[in-house]
Order: structure tokens, then C-alpha cells, then sequence
């Protein structure tokens, strides 16, 4: 016997309910309130599928829960998630190669994996460990490694900002991606939170949990190897040469059935090789802006009223958008509550900002990407590489201002309103390291961009009172929230110009954050598997 129920409990009420982050229990007492409020007899298992937050009332908060009951121990259906819906019986191992360890490799590796495979992952940055030591040298030092970066490195960007897994896609592999993060260690509270994140602290163990499974399993993962060409004959995929991401050399060459090409938006000089060898690109629009950065009580206060400090809604997040005077709308994106502002960047003599938080989000300051977008239109060049110089050009400039060192600039929104550089700070201290430089952000933003901005922030004031906080702090330049470059693919996953090529994720232009990367990983795999392992399925 299964039974759903939903319902709206108000916030004093549901802080006397026992509660766990694991919602796996058979709690009496939550039974006893949820069988009084549904009139009826519930099967003792009890664990939530949705749990939110109704704060459009600051005198009557309430936590939205549905909760499912049934008579079976759910832990076992619920923690042993299946990536595919076919099964495979392999007979013949053909040589498939993974290229890139974000979310939509690890993911479409996992899937291959699971079907009888032996994959080969290549990575051109290091592993989580290695990579988190060489990101504290930046914050700490200023000393950019080119290899091992927020850019680059295993589990990809997403792995060193907040972990966040809700996405507006559409698609039933959703609940198999949040299901497999908790196998491998995530918090079971993603599984029904209305705004699910894993923090980067238990990311990095998650991927790590991850690969050390996916070797187990018979995959061979390759780290600091950096794809630098492949072969192509009669328009398809022959084989793919693997170099050191350090120095260049010792290359390996593997013939290979099939590339699942997941590189990531910040591969520049991988989208210029593949333009060399055929493979059809197109530049895309996409968001450029600033990291804008209030004290995380504020914003508590503006969405909780005098409960902002109740730690049950506490930290509050957001997401806003407007449209302004510029025929331009300026949003939100990557909200980070209680984290900090990083640099990434990924290439000498530029500046990128990123955001960051811990599972805990507890830190002083709440930081959000504020964003604009951009298209053809705004860029000098034209092909498919235009919008990449476009964000170089940004960068550069944001590097210059900064002073070097990879210090990043920054100005109070009170002083970028009134066009003055900044010369003290208020009551919000920027948190970006390795350091930033008082400046005045519309000497390296292009005018459309920081108008919008201008006028947009008073607008959003009107949302979240205090959001145009004279003392809020924006931070430059923010580039990288999606891909420039889209490297186009058929309704099959192929790539329109190299068949056993099989464009994957955020770079290649058909995702944006973990989870739609992660869904997309799964899918590409599944196209692959159809297209050259049919014959090996069982019916």
C-alpha cells in the first residue's frame, strides 16, 4: 500500500516535528500529525518527496511538505538507481572514449559503465584532491595553475561552486541524478528539497566516490591528459590523440568507435582544434556581468521578516529577473547563500568570477551572478569564435583594472551608481581572493551591459527590499556562466558533421549547471549505446 500526501504546515508547528535530513524514517509523531490532518490510516514507512518553503506571508510562514507512506522499506529502491532503461549484454568491446570529468562525463561514463562497457575518461585538469590544494595556492598566492583550476579538473566547474541541482528542464532523469549523488554520498535532503544543493565541501567527495567507482567497475581514467586532436576519414570519428595537459607532449593515440565529447564551456583551444578538423560550430548567446554580493542577514531579512534567523528557513536564497530601459533584462544567476566570490579563471592575464558556497552556507556575505545577455549583435567578429573573443577581451580588461595577481575589481553599487571609483568599503567586505582592487566597473563593462545593471538593480530593489544596497559589492568580470560555442549535434546525439563524435553537456552548448549536464551525460550515452551497441541489447 502507497499513499501521497501534501500539506501546508505552518512554520511553529513544523519546528516541533521530528525532522531529519535523511527523511527515511518511521517517525510516530510524524505520523500521528500527518494520519490526524489526513483522516485516515498510514503505512508505517514514511520518507518526503517535496519539502518548500511559503514565505509570501511574513506573518504566516509555512513549510510545504508531501510526504509518501507505504508498507515497504523504501532505502534499497530509492538508493540503487538504474542510469538506463534498456539492458545490454556486450559481446563485442568496442573502444569508447569519455572526454571531459564534469557532471555530463562522469555521468555518461556511469551510464556506459552500467551497460557492460570499459570506458576511458580522459581529464585535463587534476584530480578533486590535487585540484582543491592548487585552487587555495590562487586564493591564497595569486598563482594561477593552467592545468588545475575552477575551470578544470574533475568534476568540473560545478564542483567548486554550490553544488546546486534544481534546473527548469523537463525530464525524468532527474530523479535518477539526485538518487545517484546520494549513493555516492550526498546529502539524502536533495532528494525532496524544493531548491536541492550538495555544497561544495561534499561534492568534492561525491566525485571522488564517483570515479573510484567507475574504475572499480572496469573504466580507465585518465588525469592531466588533454585532448589535442583527432582522426577523421570519410566524415567519421577514426581515433583521438591524447597529450600531456603540462607540457604538451608524450601523445597517445586510441582508435576509438565513439567520443562522447563533454569538454566543457572554458576548452577553448579544444573547440579551435575540432573547428580545424570539421566538426561543425556556432557561436550562441549567452550572459555576461558581475558578482554582486550583500551580508546574507540582509537578505534573510528581506525574504523571512522578523523570522529570518530561524535555522529551519535560514539561509534564504533568490531569483530575479527584470526588464529594463535598454530592451535588455538583467537576472540572477548561481545564487550562492552564505558563500564566498572565487576567481575563475583559467587563462594567464584574465580575470573570471565565480561563485561558491559549503553544504553549511554560513559564511558572512550571500553573492549572486548578476547577468545580462549577449548575442551577434554585441560582438566585433564574426563566425563561431566571436562570442569566445568577446569574453577574452572582458577578461583582459577586468585583469588590467585589477592590477595583476589576479586580483579581480570591484566597486560599491553605491559608487557605481553615481559613475565614481570606490575608495572605502561599508558594511558588506568583498570575499573574492585572492584579493580585489577599488575601481569603477563601468571602465571595463561594455555601456549597454552596465546600464542595464544600473537600472536594473533599482528595479530589483523592488522585489528585495535592500537589493540595491548603497554598500553591496560587485565584483568583475563574470563570463562564464554558459557557452559561448554550440557544437552542433542531429536528433540522434550525433555531431552533424562527424558521425561517432557525440557532443555532450554545458560546452557543448546544450546545458547549463550540473543537473541539466548530468541528464544531458545520461542521454548522450544512451544515443551512443543505440547508435553502434543495438545489436547488444536485450529485448
Amino acid at each position: 500500500m502507497r499513499s501521497d500526501i501534501s500539506l501546508s504546515i505552518p512554520l511553529s508547528v513544523y519546528e516541533k516535528l521530528p525532522h531529519s535530513s535523511n527523511a527515511y524514517t518511521d517517525y510516530r509523531d510524524v505520523h500521528s500529525y500527518f494520519e490526524k490532518k489526513s483522516r485516515k490510516r498510514l503505512p508505517k514507512h514514511c520518507y518526503f518527496l517535496k519539502k518548500s518553503i511559503d514565505a509570501r506571508h511574513n506573518n504566516d510562514i509555512r513549510v510545504v511538505v508531501t510526504a509518501r507512506f507505504q508498507d515497504e522499506d523504501p532505502s534499497s529502491e530509492i538508493l540503487q538507481p538504474k542510469l538506463l532503461t534498456s539492458k545490454y549484454s556486450l559481446n563485442e568491446k568496442k573502444r569508447v572514449v569519455v572526454c571531459g570529468s564534469g557532471p555530463a562525463g562522469l555521468f555518461a561514463c556511469a551510464a556506459l559503465v552500467e551497460a557492460g562497457l570499459a570506458p576511458i575518461l580522459l581529464e585535463r585538469g587534476r584530480d578533486v584532491d590535487t585540484r582543491t590544494k592548487d585552487i587555495e595556492r590562487l586564493k591564497a598566492d595569486g598563482v594561477l595553475d593552467l592545468v588545475s583550476n575552477v575551470q578544470f579538473g574533475e568534476g568540473g566547474a560545478g564542483t567548486f561552486s554550490d553544488g546546486k541541482l534544481f534546473s527548469g528542464v523537463s525530464d525524468g532523469r532527474k530523479d535518477i541524478v539526485l538518487r545517484t549523488f546520494v549513493k555516492y554520498g550526498a546529502p539524502k535532503s536533495i532528494l525532496y528539497e524544493a531548491h536541492p544543493h550538495i555544497g561544495t565541501d561534499h561534492l568534492r567527495q561525491v566525485v571522488k566516490n564517483i570515479r573510484e567507482d567507475l574504475i572499480h567497475n572496469g573504466a580507465k581514467v585518465l588525469f592531466e591528459r588533454r585532448l589535442e586532436d583527432i582522426e577523421v576519414a570519410d566524415g567519421k570519428l577514426v581515433s583521438v590523440t591524447h597529450v600531456s595537459s603540462v607540457d604538451g607532449k608524450d601523445a597517445v593515440r586510441i582508435p576509438c568507435a565513439a567520443l562522447i565529447l563533454a569538454i566543457g564551456h572554458s576548452a577553448r583551444d579544444t573547440f579551435y582544434m575540432l573547428s580545424k578538423r570539421g566538426v561543425k560550430l556556432e557561436s550562441k548567446p549567452f550572459s555576461v556581468g558581475v558578482r554582486i554580493e550583500h551580508r546574507q542577514e540582509d537578505i534573510d531579512r528581506a525574504r523571512f521578516g522578523p523570522l529570518f534567523a530561524n535555522e529551519i528557513l535560514r539561509p534564504a536564497n533568490y531569483k530575479v529577473v527584470t526588464p529594463t530601459g535598454t530592451g535588455r533584462k538583467l537576472y540572477s544567476f548561481c545564487m550562492c547563500p552564505g558563500g564566498e566570490v572565487v576567481c575563475g579563471a583559467s587563462e594567464e592575464n584574465a580575470v573570471v568570477t565565480n561563485g561558491m558556497s559549503e553544504y553549511a552556507r554560513n559564511r558572512e556575505n550571500a553573492n549572486a551572478a548578476m547577468l545580462v545577455g549577449v548575442d551577434t549583435d554585441d560582438f566585433s567578429e564574426d563566425g563561431w569564435a566571436a562570442g569566445i573573443e568577446f569574453q577574452r577581451k572582458l577578461e583582459a580588461s577586468a585583469f588590467s583594472v585589477g592590477g595583476g595577481g589576479y586580483k579581480a575589481p570591484a566597486q560599491r553599487v553605491g559608487d557605481f551608481h553615481d559613475h565614481r571609483k570606490t575608495t572605502s568599503w561599508g558594511r558588506v567586505t568583498p570575499s573574492y581572493r585572492p584579493g580585489v582592487t577599488m575601481a569603477d566597473l563601468w571602465e571595463i563593462l561594455p555601456e549597454e551591459i552596465a546600464k542595464t545593471i544600473d537600472e536594473g538593480l533599482v528595479l530589483l530593489d523592488k522585489k528585495i527590499k535592500g537589493f540595491n544596497d548603497p554598500d553591496a559589492v560587485m565584483t568583475a568580470v563574470e563570463t562564464r556562466s554558459s557557452s559561448p560555442v554550440r557544437i552542433r549535434r542531429d536528433e540522434n546525439g550525433e555531431n552533424l558533421s562527424v558521425t561517432g563524435i557525440f557532443p555532450t553537456g554545458e560546452g557543448a552548448g546544450y546545458a547549463g549547471g550540473i543537473m541539466s549536464s548530468a541528464i544531458d551525460g545520461i542521454r548522450q550515452a544512451e544515443c551512443l549505446l543505440l547508435r553502434y551497441f543495438q545489436n547488444d541489447m536485450v529485448k
